[in-house]
């Protein structure tokens, strides 16, 4: 991959900085969606694909990206593929920085070393040419306002951004309430995007997390929304176990009264 185009981590970052502060918008979001785009970006460039809602890798060499070469190694020890939502819930410690401190050696921004609340040292990100900046956005305005099915990597982006939360800073107030509408309604336009924008929400909406339900039409599965047969979601032993409870000497009398009807 040649580094003649920022990759879309760099450009859903550049997107997400904050102009006036040097802070990023979303910053705990920004970091599900910054692992999301290296997927979409390591698909953009043939190494990996989606297989249903796990991704897999289907071209292991490198891109000569760094950082996007970590991510593609990991995909590769893993030896089978991995569901979307898992891989970006998992832990991406210092991702966002990596980006960051990348951006400022590539001259597109420059490090400002101040104090919060005048004690605590905090490092602030200003981006050395807004042009850049501005070239990203205006894409994404170009398909917001003529409604033309933008190219992969812009859908990819909306999505993304859409997915991480930054439609109000792109688009704030009630003045920007259709462009955002818009946005959201771009993640059609790119399958890979899509997918990985809907991995990022659902990591957010804790999905992540929750314990797969038993696929239906599985015999005696048992499990929450399960089919329930004759003897109920645990066979006919759950039926067993369900029926009250015999009294002693029970069983013989009825023994008996069945005897005695024949």
């Amino acid at each position: 991959m040649g580094r003649s185009r920022r990759t879309l981590p760099e450009e859903l970052l550049l997107l997400a900085l904050d102009p006036t502060t040097g802070t990023t918008a979303q910053p705990q979001s920004l970091d599900l969606g910054l692992a999301g785009a290296q997927l979409v970006e390591l698909a953009l460039a043939g190494r990996i694909a989606p297989d249903g809602d796990r991704i897999a890798v289907v071209l292991p060499r490198p891109t000569g990206d760094p950082t996007l070469d970590s991510a593609l190694e990991l995909l590769r020890r893993r030896g089978s593929p991995v569901r979307a939502v898992h891989w970006i819930g998992g832990p991406r410690l210092g991702l966002r920085q990596t980006y960051l401190t990348h951006l400022e050696r590539c001259g597109m921004v420059h490090a400002v070393s101040s104090q919060m609340c005048g004690v605590l040292p905090t490092t602030r990100y200003q981006a050395t040419d807004n042009v850049v900046s501005r070239e990203i956005k205006a894409r994404l305005d170009s398909a917001i306002r003529t409604g033309v099915p933008p190219d992969p990597r812009t859908a990819a982006l909306a999505a993304l951004a859409h997915a991480v939360g930054l439609g109000k800073h792109l688009y704030p107030g009630n003045e920007g309430r259709s462009s955002r509408s818009r946005l959201r309604d771009l993640i059609r336009h790119d399958p890979m995007g899509g997918l990985v924008a809907h991995a990022v929400m659902d990591v957010q909406n804790g999905v992540a997390a929750q314990p797969r339900r038993a696929a239906p039409g599985r015999a005696g599965a048992g499990g929450p929304g399960g089919p329930v047969g004759p003897g109920g979601p645990g066979g006919r032993s759950v039926a067993r176990a369900s029926a009250p409870p015999q009294l002693p000497g029970q069983a013989r009398r009825s023994g008996m009264a069945r005897a005695g009807a024949r």
